[in-house]
């Protein structure tokens, strides 16, 4: 019995190449708003639930803490984002848009969302339902075997 696959054959490099795509295309839609994917994905999350904490945005976005500790110091440094002590908990720095970030937010999220339904175009409504779930149960059944 052989071991080997072809490319064309494994999921992982159709999902991947499929990832990368949309990175590539949010990429280009992002840059003229000066921002990268991650950087936008930040605002995002932090937008949606302002005093969000660096360690959840970290897990919202599916990056590292030190990789989102970059990103929000970049972000800070640029007048996007605002890091302040929590209420009760002062190790913990809630982060909030500024003036300046929900705007460049904005601006960003107009161009990144024409990529989102452009995609969502391209498929039937039960085809997206379909896709969805079908994503879903990859990851989850990925999770299950790095877990396992």
């Amino acid at each position: 019995m052989t071991t080997s696959m072809p490319a064309s054959e494994r999921l992982g490099s159709h999902i991947k190449r499929a990832e990368q795509a949309l990175n590539s295309a949010k990429h280009a839609a992002l840059k003229p708003a000066g921002l990268t994917v991650p950087q936008y994905a930040a605002l995002l999350y932090s937008s949606e639930q302002p005093g969000i904490s660096a360690a959840a945005l970290a897990r919202a976005c599916r990056v590292t803490p030190p990789t989102m500790n970059t990103v929000l110091k970049n972000l800070q440094e640029r007048g996007f984002i605002e890091r302040t002590p929590h209420e009760w908990h002062k190790n913990v720095l809630e982060i909030r848009l500024t003036d300046e970030g929900r705007a460049v937010m904005a601006k960003a999220d107009a161009r990144a969302v024409r990529v989102e339904r452009a995609l969502a175009a391209e498929f039937t409504d039960e085809e997206r339902a379909a896709l969805v779930d079908l994503l879903g149960r990859c990851a989850a059944l990925l999770d299950s075997v790095r877990e396992g």
